[in-house]
């Protein structure tokens, strides 16, 4: 008896939607204050600069879900271009940075809505809740990311509106026409970058689920690219208003920038919305995440990678079934006994390295298998390894011991298998 298979169903309206459910995440509402921190005004060249390399991953990644339209995203990218080891590193690290994000998205959604001393419990639900979402089918998933995009939109709309009326009163608009962007130095600028990098890094979700896409490679490259400019437009516009609300310093200063920045109109009323706008983005992102890292797992399973018994396949919902379930569990675990809202900076460290493996994966690549200048890909992979470097030293040790003991585990199993 034949594994069942995971089912196309996704059109680019859903796709669209999920690569924005994934990028649009409570990153938003909060990574302005440490880009801030790094690079002052400079934040809005770290923006741009974000922008150029995340544009270049993107389209590399396109390129390469067309002709390989299953799940798995760059670890199956790695394999067919530049051998198994390469695509191992690219989907060790995604999943095990992406679980983690799973539990900080978490953490974050229920410290937006939850009474003191609840926090844990509320965001284990959320875990729960959206994990059943996912058991149910990719349709249901999409239906859910549709709304809760559409929410934080909205949300943002008038967080921007606030925020410029605040501008307009003078609350922080002197300070950002006048202000240094090189206050951070060149080595700000770039910090600033890699940690905005990691807003745009949802797109990635598309490609994970090539599986699950009909007619993949007219739709995967059109839905990659219109989600990531929708994305780039709303974090310029967003990013400018803060700035003018709230000024370079004040913005560094905030835990909440955004919410800040909207607090400056004077209107009452806003923070309530900005508040359901943040729980909104970090549902979506906890959503789109869940089902990346679970198709991702698949994939690392049925190339044993990662336990077999994980590339399982619903019969009914045709969902990688046992992969989530086991990713709920573990992501239950850390949002339990765990705090890894100020402690994930190797995720980025994990998704820069994954993109790293995209952009060389895409070089190789020749013939009608191309879409886009080689060049691209050239400033995609060295953009990976300067933002790399230039994250915070903790970030980068984090990373490369997760990544470590990854290829350390592969090693054992592949020496078991042999003797075996």
């Amino acid at each position: 008896m034949s594994t069942p298979s995971l089912a196309r169903r996704l059109g680019l309206g859903d796709a669209v939607f999920i690569g924005l459910g994934a990028m649009l995440g409570a990153g938003v509402f909060a990574a302005f204050s440490p880009a801030a921190q790094a690079a002052g005004a400079g934040l809005l060249l770290g923006l741009v600069l974000a922008g150029v390399v995340a544009y270049a991953n993107a389209t590399s990644s396109a390129q390469l879900a067309a002709v390989y339209p299953t799940s798995g995203g760059t670890y199956v990218y790695g394999r067919e271009e530049l051998g198994e080891g390469w695509g191992f590193l690219a989907g060790w690290g995604f999943v095990i940075g992406k679980t983690a994000s799973c539990a900080a998205m978490a953490l974050t959604f229920a410290a937006y809505v939850a009474p003191a001393g609840w926090e844990r419990p509320l965001a284990i639900a959320a875990v729960l809740a959206l994990g059943a979402v996912n058991w149910f089918g990719i349709t249901r998933t999409a239906q859910l990311t549709r709304i809760i995009v559409t929410v934080v939109l909205l949300c943002l709309a008038v967080a921007v509106i606030a925020a410029g009326a605040g501008a307009a009163q003078g609350a922080g608009s002197s300070s950002v026409l006048t202000a240094d962007f090189f206050t951070g130095g060149a080595y700000g600028i770039l910090q600033s970058a890699g940690l905005l990098f990691f807003a745009f890094a949802g797109f990635a979700r598309i490609a994970t689920m090539g599986e699950e896409v009909r007619d993949p490679a007219r739709i995967i490259p059109r839905a990659i690219s219109l989600a990531f400019l929708i994305v780039v437009g709303i974090y310029a516009v967003v990013a400018v208003a803060v700035l003018a609300a709230l000024g370079p310093e004040a913005t560094a200063a905030s835990s909440d920038p955004v919410a800040a920045a909207a607090a400056t109109a004077g209107w009452a009323w806003v923070d309530p919305i900005v508040r359901i706008g943040a729980a909104a983005a970090s549902l979506g992102a906890l959503l789109a995440l869940i089902a990346g890292v679970g198709r991702t797992t698949l994939a690392m399973a049925r190339e044993r990678d990662l336990p077999p018994f994980l590339a399982a396949v619903h019969p009914r919902w045709r969902v990688p079934h046992r992969a989530e379930v086991v990713i709920v569990l573990v992501v239950v675990l850390l949002v339990a006994f765990t705090d890894l809202r100020g402690a994930i900076g190797f995720s980025s460290f994990g998704v820069l390295t994954y993109y790293l493996v995209a952009n060389l994966s895409a070089h190789r690549q020749h013939g009608d298998a191309r879409r886009y200048p080689r060049w691209l890909q050239v400033v995609g992979a060295a953009g990976c390894v300067v933002l790399c470097v230039t994250l915070p030293w903790q970030s980068v040790i984090a990373g490369a011991a997760v990544l470590a003991i990854g290829l350390l585990y592969r090693m054992v199993r592949l020496r078991v298998t042999r003797n075996g």
